[in-house]
């Protein structure tokens, strides 16, 4: 998946905004959302419930031209740049694993630094996505650790997507995600965030709490961008 969007630029754009009503939220399936914002490419809906802001499915791109949108970024392995970046998950991470843990970078994209920076550290890791190391395989395997960086708000059915990560973690495991938090309905239209067409849900530090409690699962926020959920021991 995507890493540092606001690198990117596309002349790739969803088509005019058509008014709809806002439909069930693809994080907790409730039926209740309500307009958040609009602007001249999209809408965006909240839902009442686990506070997701996201885009209906009409206003997302197509699987080609999301690919297409991805294969712009400009991450690579010797990026000294990316590899700060990816340290702001990295480095918390890493203090909350055991020696030797296991892991899987979901999302790896093209380039999977954040994999080859856990390994550094003695941590085996396979790595998967959908459109540049789509190797399904590995996701039938368990894992200590699943690391996510840039990738949730990328998701069209995120609910199916994280479940199926939280099966996949061992007991006393963690899922560390980083994405950009939503921060207030004023901020949210200037926000750069949403300027990339492949971002279609948003969430807040609200959203993580109504998940960890859907989970049963212990929540800790790092920086102004990184999540870790960890599995009952």
């Amino acid at each position: 998946m995507s890493k540092l969007p606001e690198r990117a630029s596309s002349s790739v754009k969803p088509g005019p905004v058509v008014a709809g009503q806002p439909g069930s939220c693809p994080l907790c399936r409730h039926q209740a959302a309500q307009p958040y914002h609009r602007d001249q490419f999209r809408e965006y809906h909240q839902c009442t419930r686990c506070a997701l802001v996201f885009v209906p499915s009409e206003f997302h791109l197509s699987a080609q031209a999301e690919k297409a949108y991805y294969e712009l970024h400009e991450n690579h392995l010797e990026d000294a740049g990316y590899r700060r970046f990816l340290q702001r998950c990295a480095t918390p991470l890493l203090s909350r694993l055991a020696p030797g843990a296991r892991g899987l970078d979901f999302g790896c994209g093209p380039a999977p630094l954040l994999a080859r920076m856990l390994e550094e550290h003695g941590h085996p890791m396979a790595i998967y996505d959908l459109f540049f190391q789509p190797d399904t395989s590995v996701l039938d395997d368990r894992f200590d650790f699943v690391v996510s960086t840039e990738v949730v708000e990328h998701l069209a059915d995120p609910m199916a997507t994280l479940e199926m990560l939280w099966c996949r973690i061992n007991a006393g495991g963690v899922l560390a995600i980083m994405t950009k938090l939503v921060a207030s309905q004023e901020r949210f239209a200037s926000w750069h965030y949403i300027r990339d067409p492949t971002h279609v849900i948003f969430f807040s530090r609200e959203t993580f709490r109504w998940l960890a409690g859907h989970w049963s699962a212990k929540l800790e926020f790092s920086g102004n961008d990184v999540i870790f959920l960890s599995r009952p021991a």
